[in-house]
């Protein structure tokens, strides 16, 4: 049965975040789910010691938790996975995939989990149950049939420590370091900016390091609905009177104001914590610009210093000792005129002296930033402007500052930690050889970008999912997704049915997995696993609920099984004993990473778990000159390939976003409360000014076309148009309805992560279905 949405309307939401809103939120999810009792249950001992880790974003979890450890989108996808709905083999002989493909992703997931091995049938166009051995038997039959550098493993960031490392030894143990995952899309730029500037690829900040801090500045990052609890310690922080400076777009509303949840006083009272003390609504593409011009200010500051005899405002010492390439960055950010640095940013100079003020008179400052500054074609060089910006001051390597990305997917960051990656130089690879009888390929494989190029082209022709909806996920789907029914052989190992699991290949299966907040029992003993959340830290969880149906098996049973059909006793990897006992798997990380994973067995049980080791901390830079770098860049333009080809006053920057009311591809509705929109995604919000004098109305509709490389269409919609408070210029859509815009070639530079954050689009009239008539917004919610 089809699931339909309600009366859609636009209308400003002025309460705060957090508060009634969210507290309303997750008992409708949890009643929608039926899961009521069961998900207040599990909720009691999400986040918490001896509990189970957050199926939704990787933000910290503390050792001393509160009494709810939770928030509204924690407490939605723990919901999502207790859903008392089951997608069953009754449905799958209800419904062909032709017919489902017609569904929304929303209404695909909502039907609940999947409880039986699958496998496609291309003469009934069904998925038809098979045993577990005949889908291991037959998908290592495959395997073996393909080259291994024709076969990808993804990992969507979900897998836990022990999972993920053993995913990766099968990979190349079987001849590939195809092994692309989420951070592919998302972070990469954040591994590859921040290990050519300071020598880690991860953030130097910590839970603790929020209470000492005197500054805040945010970047690029939507707190309120992608990182929820985040919003505690910077309440916190502000009680202490702590400024904190936004930059971003669109005002967003967990960055205005926050009401505790947790807190009586406060949801039975009329105030609200005010989270950013400034707000600076950059222009997309803008970032690099503005943080220049806070780096131009400081320096014209140090000069008035320096002239009336003052304490200087930079840190000379830390200079001294700890950096290499100062002289270059400041000749850089002098050249730079106020009025080109305006011009490009989208701000005024008063605005960035303004940053620049409180960052001069703060002594611990912590950046924090997210996808709004990766996902550019100059994404790497954001995040070494933020690093640049934090080096003049000293603000790495001390208590209370540092550099704070905020990762997506639970566990994204740990499983690079124990070796999924496409890049070989990054794993221990004499330490595998030598405690598992295999050496690994030395040549890189394929990233995200790589493994879509390859589905084009024909050179990709396995795919094994570990999790994720990589179809919704990646860019160019309108060319991508058809190109799919080219594949050999596509294993999905999933929990629900999403839009991947709708394309077949040749062969394609469909392994339905325990959640990571059910019991994961193996041979009758309950099993402990492991995750690394933004901050660094490592801790043991274990999970409470019930299995959805006797058929699921955990994601690590899967993946050793699949070894073990696909490479027998080929390699000395003991994937029957790891798939019964997990801490044999941690025993054989800490053997492979002994400096990260000693004694993993006792530290993880430590109350908050226990840190990944950063020389960082300590002011010890592993970069090539021993020292933490200035990298100077070399343009202004985040997306310097925007500004070629035919673009004219009418081409806006749209950037790809969020809602309230969804995880990554995981839509669990169609409200998004923050923005005011309810009951529909189909929406693009827009500057009023840009409305009108493009010709067009709030309330119309328009088809958005991507305005480069015009030898090939890219189009979406129709959308409806929101008149929104965005800079000039600019426009933003829903990430994944709008991923058809962002061309392959669009990635930043040496991270090949998509360029989502500004594609130039063009906009054009558009009539709008009946559906998307039923569901339009009225034209009284927007008055110009």
């Amino acid at each position: 049965m089809k699931m339909i949405h309600g009366t859609s309307h636009f209308r400003p939401y002025t309460s705060a975040a957090g508060g009634w809103g969210s507290a309303h939120s997750v008992l409708n999810i949890l009643w929608r789910e039926q899961a009521l009792i069961k998900g207040t249950t599990a909720l009691l001992k999400l986040n918490k010691p001896k509990g189970f880790a957050c199926v939704s974003c990787a933000w910290a979890k503390p050792g001393d938790p509160h009494a709810l450890e939770f928030c509204e989108n924690g407490a939605k996808a723990t919901a999502w996975e207790l859903t008392s709905r089951r997608t069953s083999p009754d449905f799958f002989r209800a419904h062909s995939l032709t017919e489902l493909r017609g569904w929304s992703d929303f209404e695909l997931e909502q039907h609940g989990r999947l409880t039986h091995p699958m496998r496609y049938d291309k003469h009934t166009d069904r998925y038809q149950v098979v045993t577990w051995e005949q889908a291991y038997e037959a998908i290592g039959a495959q395997l073996r049939a393909l080259s291994p550098d024709d076969v990808v493993f993804y990992a969507s960031g979900r897998a836990s420590l022990e999972t993920s490392f053993i995913y990766q030894l099968f990979a190349r143990a079987y001849g590939t370091n195809n092994l692309p995952d989420s951070s592919n899309m998302c972070h990469e730029s954040t591994s590859v900016g921040l290990q050519e500037s300071i020598g880690v690829p991860v953030g130097t900040v910590s839970l603790a390091d929020f209470e000492h801090t005197d500054c805040i500045l945010f970047f690029g990052q939507n707190v309120g609905s992608n990182s929820p609890r985040m919003l505690h310690p910077l309440q916190e922080v502000r009680k202490r009177n702590v400024p904190i400076i936004t930059f971003n777009p669109i005002r967003e509303r967990g960055l205005e104001r926050f009401v505790n949840p947790q807190s009586p006083t406060e949801m039975l009272g009329p105030q609200s914590t005010v989270i950013s003390t400034q707000y600076h609504q950059v222009a997309i593409g803008g970032d690099t610009a503005a943080v220049m011009g806070v780096a131009k200010a400081l320096l014209e500051m140090e000069e008035r210093a320096k002239s009336n005899g003052e304490p200087p405002v930079l840190d000379h010492d830390f200079l001294a000792q700890h950096t290499d390439g100062l002289a270059q960055f400041m000749e850089r950010v002098q050249q730079y005129t106020w009025a080109e640095l305006e011009r490009r940013s989208g701000l005024s100079r008063s605005a960035m002296e303004a940053t620049a003020t409180v960052y001069a008179r703060s002594e611990k400052v912590i950046i924090v930033y997210g996808m709004g500054m990766t996902q550019h074609r100059h994404g790497v060089a954001n995040v070494q402007m933020l690093v640049n910006l934090l080096l003049l001051r000293g603000n790495i390597g001390k208590p209370g500052a540092g550099i704070c990305p905020v990762r997506g997917h639970s566990n994204v960051q740990g499983q690079r930690t124990v070796g999924i990656t496409e890049d070989p130089a990054k794993v221990p690879g004499e330490k595998i050889e030598s405690l598992f009888g295999f050496k690994i390929p030395e040549h890189k494989g394929l990233a995200t970008v790589d493994t879509c190029e390859g589905v084009l082209n024909g050179s990709v022709k396995g795919f094994i999912g570990l999790g994720g909806n990589f179809l919704r996920a990646v860019p160019d789907t309108s060319r991508v997704e058809p190109a799919w029914a080219q594949l050999s052989l596509s294993v999905q190992i999933a929990t629900k049915l999403n839009r991947t699991h709708l394309v077949p290949g040749e062969s394609t299966w469909l392994l339905p997995c325990l959640g990571r907040i059910e019991i994961d029992r193996q041979l009758g003993v309950e099993q402990t696993y492991t995750t690394e959340d933004s901050t660094g830290c490592i801790r043991a969880w274990r999970g409470h609920a019930e299995p959805a149906g006797e058929q699921l098996r955990s994601e690590l049973a899967i993946i050793a099984e699949l070894a073990l059909a696909t490479l027998g006793d080929t390699v000395a990897i003991p994937w029957a004993h790891w798939k019964h006992d997990y801490a044999l798997v941690r025993e054989a990380i800490s053997k492979v990473y002994p400096s990260i994973f000693h004694d993993f067995e006792t530290r993880m049980w430590e109350p908050g778990g226990f840190h990944r080791p950063l020389g960082v901390a300590q002011r010890q830079w592993a970069t090539p000159s021993g020292k933490a770098q200035f990298i100077t860049p070399g343009t202004l333009d985040e997306d310097d390939d925007v500004l070629t080809g035919e673009v004219g006053r009418d081409v806006l920057q749209l950037m790809t976003l969020r809602s309230n009311d969804q995880f990554n591809t995981t839509v669990y509705g169609y409200d998004d409360r923050f923005r005011g929109v309810k009951g529909t995604r189909k929406v693009v919000f827009l500057n009023r000014n840009d409305i009108v004098r493009l010709g067009f109305v709030p309330g119309g509709w328009v088809r958005l076309r991507t305005a480069v490389e015009p030898t090939v269409r890219r189009e979406a919609g129709p959308f409806q148009i929101i008149a929104y408070d965005i800079p000039v210029g600019c426009a933003a859509a829903y990430y994944p309805e709008a991923n058809a815009l962002v061309p392959l070639w669009h990635y930043a530079k040496r991270s090949k992560v998509p360029a989502a954050k500004s594609v130039p689009v063009v906009l054009l009239h558009a009539p709008p279905d009946a559906e998307d008539l039923a569901h339009a917004v009225p034209a009284t919610d927007q008055v110009v």
